[in-house]
């Protein structure tokens, strides 16, 4: 059965009684799955005050009690994972398997937290006075908001939450409306844990009005988001306007770059298996193709040919290998995409119409030809659509995978350590996998630069924006 919806604040889970309430909706069949309670003006004021008086007693708790917390949410998402993993699959699309794999993926996110938060190290720094003690420390910087996507509702929200509670600090966490399932899981693993009231909180409902009201109030210190560069940027704008810190985990427009020394066979399939996860709509997808012009065509009709046998269909389908669009206005975009694509010369070689029936199904499209100033060639498609063009200069090929204002991760293929040397140190990109797709692990930073994003989640760096530092001198 599908996830029963409701908000999550002070240690319960409050359901619709009277609230206004929003349907979701399974991308694959339309059926509506549920009614989602939208949260008040009172239901944020609550969270607030819940959340900074749990603050008080939860910033001076142990490492070893956050890191037991973190530990059964680890075990229990493991334990919970195929039903999890359903009720993704039926409120965001993806393949279950996939949806499955996100869920089990997650537990060693919550582990990997649970011994870091352990190490959250202070120094004594040499006084030039014998006398004089001096000591730097991390505290928890207090009540922080979140704000985490739909692509990745499981992922993207505990990796938020796992380094907030693990900092000592407490969370309200505003997830996403159109995928819901996989946050009330998330908080029910945590209020099954014994996360103390408060420390956690979820709400839900209209974006703009929780996201101002929330990141105006005195009460949060600091915000976590994950999401497009224009929602972003009006975020980070309110939260300097308002002197709080921000982690901000944007959109890109991955280039890849295929050298005429590459395993091209291997590139060609790994890259087709790679796009064709969660259709597309992942920020690290690979989404701007560039070729050496001596292993063009033989790149092309390899990859062409592995996105066909491509098995597009309801998630929940044990041979589905691509499943649906998770919003319908997603369809008519990647429409968009493909004929502002053949209106700059380009040619579609494989897909390029939605697929006939219900749901939100757009095939895997190659288009070969297109111009630069293309919309696919400068704005992310967050979808199944690929462009791909011939380069025969790696300076050149360095300059155009560097000439957007994006810089989330890169893909490089290549048997020339010198030619890796130049594309990893050359390409402007948070992240840089050389032959094979290596992001997005517990113990690595996962951040972009310039457009992308600020700070980082993931690594020893995860717990840099929750804390702050303070420096005592003491005779």
């Amino acid at each position: 059965m599908y996830e029963k919806l409701a908000l999550y604040i002070n240690g319960q889970f409050v359901e619709a009684d009277g609230r206004e309430t929003m349907p979701v909706v399974n991308p694959a069949t339309q059926e509506v799955l549920g009614q989602l309670p939208m949260a008040t003006k009172a239901d944020l004021d609550l969270a607030l005050e819940s959340s900074a008086k749990a603050f008080e007693s939860w910033k001076k708790s142990s490492p070893m009690q956050r890191s037991e917390i973190l530990r059964k949410v680890a075990q229990l998402s493991r334990e919970r994972a195929q039903e999890i993993g359903r009720n993704i699959t039926q409120d965001m699309g993806k393949p279950v398997a996939e949806a499955v794999g996100e869920v089990v993926a997650c537990a060693d996110h919550a582990d990997w937290h649970a011994e870091e938060c352990r190490r959250i190290y202070g120094r004594i720094v040499p006084a030039r006075n014998p006398d004089v003690r001096q000591m730097v420390l991390r505290e928890p910087i207090g009540v922080c908001a979140a704000f985490s996507p739909w692509n990745f509702p499981y992922n993207q929200a505990i990796r938020k939450i796992s380094a907030a509670i693990g900092a000592g600090c407490t969370i309200i966490l505003k997830g996403p409306e159109t995928a819901p399932s996989a946050v009330m899981a998330i908080a029910k693993a945590f209020h099954d844990a014994g996360l103390p009231p408060g420390v956690l909180n979820i709400v839900w409902g209209d974006p703009p009005f929780i996201s101002d009201y929330l990141i105006r109030s005195p009460i949060v210190r600091k915000i976590s988001f994950t999401g497009s560069v224009a929602v972003g940027k009006q975020l980070a704008a309110l939260a300097g306007a308002h002197m709080k810190r921000s982690t901000m985990e944007l959109g890109g427009h991955s280039p890849v770059l295929v050298f005429e020394d590459a395993d091209v066979d291997r590139a060609a399939k790994q890259l087709a298996n790679f796009k064709v996860r969660n259709a597309g709509q992942v920020c690290v997808s690979p989404t701007r193709f560039y070729v050496h012009k001596n292993v063009y065509d033989r790149f092309l009709a390899e990859f062409v040919d592995a996105l066909k046998q491509v098995r597009v269909g309801n998630g929940l389908e044990a041979d589905t290998q691509m499943g649906p669009l998770a919003n319908q206005r997603s369809v008519p975009r990647m429409a968009r995409f493909v004929e502002d694509a053949v209106q700059h010369g380009g040619k579609v070689v494989l897909g390029g119409e939605k697929l006939e029936g219900i749901g939100n199904f757009f095939p895997p499209t190659v288009i070969t030809g297109l111009s630069e100033d293309s919309m696919l060639m400068t704005e992310e498609p967050f979808g199944p659509v690929v462009p791909v063009v011939p380069f025969s200069d790696t300076d050149d090929v360095i300059r155009k995978a560097n000439h957007l204002p994006f810089g989330l991760s890169s893909y490089v293929f290549t048997n020339s350590l010198h030619t890796a040397h130049l594309a990893a140190t050359g390409i402007e990109s948070g992240m840089v996998n050389i032959n094979h797709f290596g992001s997005a692990l517990p113990e690595t930073p996962f951040g972009g630069v310039k457009d992308s994003g600020i700070g980082s989640e993931g690594g020893t760096e995860t717990f840099d924006g929750y804390l702050v530092t303070k420096f005592v001198t003491q005779i």
